[in-house]
């Protein structure tokens, strides 16, 4: 829709399709608020955040005044039980968070699913492409707040593609960049359920490059690493290497690394990387909310000290090039 910015929306109810009537109005530009006793993690996140107003309560006669835009849960049919057939899954990246970043065959999947399982990564938005009845699951994969874990997402998966349906998995980013993708694939292989892959746009190229900042560029950066902040330098988990990753001599991109941000950037400046090497962190790429902080290797964490997921770093002199910083 094309809204006049400022424009105060209303959505009643807060389910993941209202989650994505959520999204699509707050790419127009719109001022959101959602009214309903309960909301989808993916709504709750972002009143959380500050983006939206959310009421938590049932409707009443008075809302409705001055709401320029009344959007409520749409009302479809399910598809007819009575008629055998072969269910799938297609794993759709649905890119860095707006809905056109996401690609033309993720979108023909969209409309032509069953079900979709998508979480908070997930281009919202993209909800209100799909047919009135289709089923959507939110499996929220909020930090630290409400997830699902990745045992029980296979077997929705599963489930569901087995009773004839045809699933759509849609998540943020690309599928096979720390997104568990190759996980997904293998458990509906090992069930025989008939399983495609549509890649998606890397938020670890995509957010940067929408913040002015190319992760390769010459003259300054030959290659690119791209690496998980999951965890911290020096946990048992991590099999990074800071020491060789600090003198590799390419940009680093950390994903995931909001809450681990200061433990790398000083595993990287313990194993030689120069504290004044310019670093940048971009936080809601793709969305209205975007915002950009940029410092330094010793700085950065300071500086981003406010910033929350997801976010995705930078470092290296990329992060700072004359004429596009």
């Amino acid at each position: 829709m094309d809204l006049t910015p400022g424009t105060r929306a209303l959505v009643i109810g807060g389910d993941v399709r209202a989650a994505g009537q959520v999204a699509r109005l707050l790419a127009d530009g719109a001022e959101v608020t959602v009214i309903a006793p309960s909301v989808t993690p993916a709504i709750e996140d972002l009143a959380g955040r500050g983006l939206i107003r959310w009421q938590a309560r049932d409707l009443d006669g008075g809302d409705l005044a001055g709401a320029s835009v009344l959007l409520s849960e749409p009302i479809g049919t399910t598809p007819d039980p009575g008629v055998p057939r072969a269910g799938s899954v297609t794993l759709v990246g649905g890119g860095p968070g707006d809905p056109g970043l996401l690609t033309v065959a993720g979108r023909e999947a969209i409309e032509a699913a069953d079900v979709i399982v998508a979480d908070r990564l997930a281009p919202l938005a993209a909800l209100t492409w799909a047919r009135p009845g289709t089923e959507i699951v939110d499996v929220a994969k909020i930090p630290g707040g409400r997830s699902t874990s990745q045992e029980r997402i296979n077997e929705l998966l599963v489930e569901r593609a087995r009773s004839g349906r045809h699933v759509v998995r849609l998540k943020g980013g690309d599928n096979h960049v720390f997104g568990r993708g190759g996980e997904e694939l293998l458990a509906c292989l090992r069930a025989g359920v008939e399983a495609r892959v549509v890649p998606g746009v890397t938020s670890a190229t995509a957010v940067p490059a929408l913040a002015g900042i190319p992760v390769t560029h010459r003259g300054l950066a030959q290659g690119f690493t791209v690496i998980s902040g999951h965890v911290p330098p020096g946990h048992p988990d991590s099999t990074i290497d800071y020491a060789a990753l600090a003198t590799a001599g390419t940009t680093i991109v950390v994903l995931m690394g909001v809450r681990t941000l200061s433990a790398i950037c000083a595993a990287l400046a313990d194993g030689g990387l120069a504290t004044d090497t310019p670093a940048a962190v971009v936080a809601d790429g793709a969305m209205p909310s975007q915002r950009v902080v940029r410092a330094t290797l010793a700085t950065i964490d300071e500086a981003a000290a406010g910033i929350s997921p997801p976010a995705v770093a930078v470092i290296g002199g990329v992060a700072d090039v004359p004429g596009l910083a």
